[in-house]
Parts: C-alpha cells; sequence; structure tokens
C-alpha cells in the first residue's frame, strides 16, 4: 500500500472516531469550511475555533474544516472571493492593483507576501476580499453543514452497530 493511501486512511480513521454529537461535529465543520474561505489565511483556524465555542461546535472539526483552502485552491478562492466582494461594492473587477495582488499566488510565494499585497492594495481591495470570502464562505458553509451531519450520523449509527454486534457475540459465547 503506497503512503498517501495509508495516510489518507489513516485520517479517515480518526474523522470517524472523533467525540460528540453529529450535530456539534457538522457544525464545526461548516464553521471551519466558512472561515477557510475568509482571505485571513493566517487567522483561518483561529477564526474557525473561535467561532465554534461561540456557536457550541466542535473545535477539532472547525479547524479541519479550514483545510477546505489550502496552496493548490488560494488562487482561485482568493480571485473569485475579490471578484465577488468588488462586484457588490462597485469596484472595477479588473485592474491593475488585482493583479499585483494575485501576483504571490502565481509565482507561488508564501502567504504573508499575499497578506501584506492585499493590506497594502487599501480598504476598497481589502472590503472587496473580505466581502465577497464571507459570501463565498455563507454559500460553502451550508452545504458542508448537511453534508458533515448525514456523514457524522452515518458514522454514529455504524459505530452502534458495531458495538451491537460485539454484544451480541460475547452474550452468545
Amino acid at each position: 500500500m503506497n503512503n498517501s493511501l495509508c495516510l489518507l486512511s489513516f485520517y479517515f480513521l480518526r474523522i470517524t472516531r472523533l467525540k460528540g454529537e453529529p450535530r456539534e461535529l457538522a457544525i464545526g465543520m461548516a464553521l471551519g469550511v466558512f472561515s477557510g474561505m475568509m482571505p485571513i489565511i493566517p487567522f483561518q483556524i483561529a477564526l474557525a475555533i473561535t467561532l465554534a465555542l461561540f456557536f457550541k461546535g466542535s473545535k477539532i472539526t472547525a479547524a479541519l474544516g479550514t483545510w477546505v483552502t489550502n496552496p493548490l485552491n488560494w488562487y482561485f478562492i482568493y480571485l473569485y472571493s475579490y471578484k465577488i466582494g468588488a462586484t457588490i461594492l462597485g469596484v472595477p473587477r479588473e485592474n491593475g492593483i488585482i493583479s499585483s495582488v494575485m501576483d504571490p499566488f502565481k509565482h507561488a510565494e508564501g502567504y504573508l507576501q499575499l497578506i501584506g499585497k492585499i493590506t497594502g492594495a487599501g480598504t476598497t481591495i481589502v472590503s472587496s476580499f473580505l466581502l465577497g470570502g464571507f459570501i463565498m464562505g455563507l454559500v460553502a458553509a451550508l452545504p458542508s453543514y448537511f453534508i458533515s451531519l448525514s456523514f457524522f450520523q452515518f458514522v454514529r449509527r455504524w459505530r452502534q452497530k458495531r458495538r451491537d454486534r460485539k454484544v451480541l457475540r460475547k452474550a452468545s459465547q
């Protein structure tokens, strides 16, 4: 078995063994996905955990949910969050400033350079990113809640059936 498959199996087992009510776990996941869509890369997990504390969701699944944003899709999430926010605020969607802000993605620079570019671009650009990220977060969080809830309810039923079978086997011996 290759290493990536072993790693996937390991993480799947870890997720299925999470403690908590399915609703609490799903709320945490949705809050993490919401936070993951916000253009605040070094602070996404902190936001997700804070929201999980406030809304009584799982802090672990909130932190996991932020990984919806990762180095493979940062560029697209940030680009569309800007475009959505700019459209709503009536800011030009295409301009030289946004091109320079998105350059760190194209050149695989770190997120600190990206944050510096965004904050240095001015309040209108920052507002566009935040508003667009907020809207994308809401849109992504809703289905992630229901998908996660179904998943964690399934896992709970599956674990209960396994326990019941184990008890029946011991009783029949």
